[in-house]
Formats: structure tokens, sequence, C-alpha cells
């Protein structure tokens, strides 16, 4: 006889005590009669670990019929928003989105445990669980100041690391390295950078030079009594560690990039032709004019961040920012729908976080660090290009769509101790969405170049 069954979670949201409730629900009758009782003896087996089991064809409601849902949903006593829908079937996902639930398309089981983990803030038995994160309520935060005030999350002793985050994130983006490092015997100090958090945010774009964010950044480290420091950048805050590690070498034991290779300088291109010859740079033109991709960003910041934070393995079924042909379409999410859906690399808890942190400023103060294009051109062509002596890493993503790991090329040229490490199966946000192996790389690395760059336990001279 034909069967299937049809799986429902449904329950309060993870933060209200009574928990979550679970239902089954069978849509058709089951052959009990079959020799060791077959898939009506699994159900039975199964039924005991659910709070309600739901016949079909004992209340005369099938799936997808909308009754199905309001039967369910009436003996589950919660309401559409409070439920979640798991089916192999799209006809039934759709069915039950149409009812006002999330629902999770299961074709591969991992992906849907991850997924319902993801959506309900529980971890399902089965599911890959990433390394430990922190919370912000969990951590130790520091203020470096006066003057330029930078906020700072640190733990851990040992050697110190600074982790400088990129755009549009937040020290909070290495919530998945802190801990990991810290256990490693590492002192992390995790910054919210210029312009972010709980960091200074001045308004004006001079203020976002590399020039000016390096000598930020140095006064950091001499208020905090760090006379030289393994830097570990993403996105702009790998930018930001090249920088230091070229112009003041001195104060950099060893430096490493996620994502974002070292750029050539070229005194003879303006750095505004060279954006125009690469295509998936347009997006950086149209962030030059103040106030209009602000307006953009600011406008949903929950969209905004759910476009953003999307990881590679969610492309084919998430609508996808591109960074091309930004200026010629008049925006940078301009063809996306207006309901995006939260990243299975977020939980809401996370989402929330970066929504409260641009609440107040918004995006015109990170979004200066685009707007010195010339001023950090003439600053990098008048100082000298010197070969990097210190232990290098240079980690590439084979799916981010921005930072190619062809711009990668011929780093050895210009480093004499340059690692290497790759993610094929990584998007742009590579400490997000590939924890573990991020986690693994860094360490690992660590451990090697500072018993290069001198030992581990090495204290400053007086």
């Amino acid at each position: 006889m034909k069967k299937r069954g049809r799986w429902l979670q449904a329950g309060k949201l993870p933060s209200i005590p009574s928990g979550l409730l679970t239902a089954v629900l069978a849509n058709h009758w089951l052959d009990d009669v079959a020799a060791g009782g077959g898939p009506a003896r699994l159900l039975s087996q199964l039924g005991a670990h659910f709070d309600l089991v739901l016949q079909s064809c004992r209340s005369g409601h099938r799936v997808p019929e909308p009754a199905s849902f309001r039967s369910a949903l009436q003996h589950l006593g919660v309401t559409s928003q409070q439920a979640l829908w798991l089916d192999a079937d799209e006809e039934g996902v759709a069915a039950a989105e149409g009812a006002g639930m999330k629902a999770i398309l299961v074709e591969n089981l991992e992906d849907a445990l991850n997924k319902l983990a993801s959506f309900t803030g529980v971890q399902a038995v089965g599911a890959e669980s990433p390394p430990p994160s922190c919370s912000p309520d969990d951590v130790s935060h520091g203020y470096s100041q006066p003057g330029v005030r930078t906020h700072y999350v640190e733990m851990g002793s040992g050697p110190p690391v600074v982790l400088c985050h990129g755009f549009p994130e937040s020290w909070y983006s290495w919530r998945y390295q802190i801990p990991a490092l810290a256990a490693a015997g590492f002192r992390v100090l995790a910054l919210d950078m210029k312009g972010y958090g709980g960091s200074t945010a001045p308004p004006d774009v001079e203020e976002y030079s590399q020039e000016q964010l390096c000598k930020d950044l140095i006064t950091f480290l001499d208020r905090m009594a760090i006379p030289q420091v393994t830097l570990v950048g993403h996105d702009w805050g790998g930018a930001l560690v090249w920088s230091m590690a070229q112009y003041f070498p001195e104060r950099v034991r060893a430096a490493a990039s996620l994502n974002t290779p070292l750029f050539s300088v070229d005194p003879s291109v303006s750095p505004a032709d060279k954006l125009k010859n690469v295509p998936v740079f347009d997006y950086q033109l149209y962030f030059q004019t103040p106030g209009v991709a602000e307006a953009e960003l600011e406008e949903d910041l929950e969209r905004t961040f759910n476009i953003f934070f999307s990881s590679s393995a969610e492309a084919e079924k998430r609508p996808a920012v591109s960074t091309r042909g930004v200026c010629a379409r008049g925006g940078l999410f301009v063809g996306l729908p207006q309901q995006i859906k939260r990243s299975c690399m977020l939980t809401e808890a996370d989402l929330q976080f970066y929504v409260s942190q641009y609440g107040e400023r918004g995006f015109r103060r990170p979004l200066n660090w685009y707007r010195n294009m010339e001023a950090n051109w003439r600053w990098m062509c008048s100082r000298p290009a010197e070969k990097l002596l210190m232990p290098t890493l240079m980690v590439t993503a084979g799916k981010d769509q921005v930072l190619l790991p062809a711009f990668s090329k011929g780093m050895e040229d210009k480093m004499l101790n340059l690692s290497r490490a790759h993610l094929e199966e990584c998007g742009h946000w590579t400490q997000m969405e590939r924890p573990e192996e991020t986690n693994s790389i860094l360490i690992s690395w660590l451990n090697g170049a500072l018993k290069e760059a001198g030992g581990l336990n090495v204290a400053p001279k007086l």
C-alpha cells in the first residue's frame, strides 16, 4: 500500500520556558498486516517521541489541504507563526508557507537539521554542530581611551592576536574564533573597527583613510602596551592588516587575511579607473556619494543583513546580491524581493545583534572606509614598497563572488614567508560560514608562525 508521511514541528519560540512541541502527521493508512509490522510499527515507535501524532486518514484532512494545517495547529494549540513545517515534497512546503508557517524542504537530512537548528535556536541531534561561540553578554568588554576610543572584546592569555573585521560587520563576526584561539593559548582582542559599534565614529571621510586607520590602530596597541602584535583581518580588516604589515612592519609580528589579498599599487593608474576595469567592484563606485548608499541600506536593517549575510550553500535557494552593474541599476538591492529569509549562518539573536549595532548611527561611518580611494592611493604610492619579511597567511574562498581567489595571484613575490589556505565551498563570510575550518587554519598557522617569529612566549624588551 502506498504510504506517505508528513512531519510537523511546532512550538513557541525557544525563549519561552514551555519549549517546543512536536508532532508527526501521517497522510495514509499503513499496512500493519505485513510481516514485522513494517511502516506501521515504525510509526508506532516514533510516535512515543512526539507530543502528538495526527493521522489524517482518520481526521479526513490531507496535505496539502488548508484544513489539514488548521486542524494540526488547533490540536497543538499554537498559531501558524509559531509553527515550523518539514516536508519532503515541494507542494507541502508551498502549502505550509501559504498557511503562514515557516517551512523546510527536506532534500538532505544534514542540511534540513541545520536549517531546523537555525530556525529554532535548538541544535538537532545529528546536525553538524558549529564550534563554541561567545555571546555579547558572556565576554569581557574593554574600551581604549581617551582620544580615539576603541571598543574590544578580550579573552585568553598568551601572545596577543588582534582580530579586525570588515564591512558591514562587528567584533561579533569573530564569535566562533575568539574562544577557539583563546583556548589554543593566545590573548585574543577582537575590535570594533573605527566607525563601528562602541568605537570612535567621527563623520568625516578623511578619518577613515588607511593612513589614519593605521595610526589609530597603533594608538590602540600603545595604550594596551603591546609593542608587536599578530594581526588577523577579514574584508576591509584584511586590507588594514596588509597596510600595517607594509608600512609599519616594526609593529607587526605576523599578518593574516581572510579573503582580502594584498593588491598592488600602480602609480600610473588612478584607483577609480582601476575599479572601473573590474566589474565586481562596481558597488564601490556606487558607495562613493555620501547619503546614497546609506539611504538604501538603512531603509530596512533586517532585510539589509539578511541580504548581505548569505552562505555559499544557499546560493541556489536565496536571492543573491550582485556587485556588478550597481551604478547602472541605481542601487545594490534593486531587483531583489522585499522579503528575504534569514541565512542558516545566523540565528535570530545573531541577526538582531547586527541590527542593534546599526540602529543609531547607520552606515555612514562604515561606508566612509570606501571613500578614501584617492587619498589611500597617494599615500601608498609615496611609501617604499618593500617585501614583507614577517610570517603571513592568505586564506582564499572558492565561492567568494567579489574577492576572487585569482586576485591573490603573485602575492608570493611580495612576501618571503607566505602560507596559503583555501576553502573551496565557502563564500565571503568565511569565519561565519566555515568557522571550524577557519579556526583550524588560524591555530595551525599561528602556532607555526609565532614559533618562527621568536617563540610563543616572548616578553617585550625594556
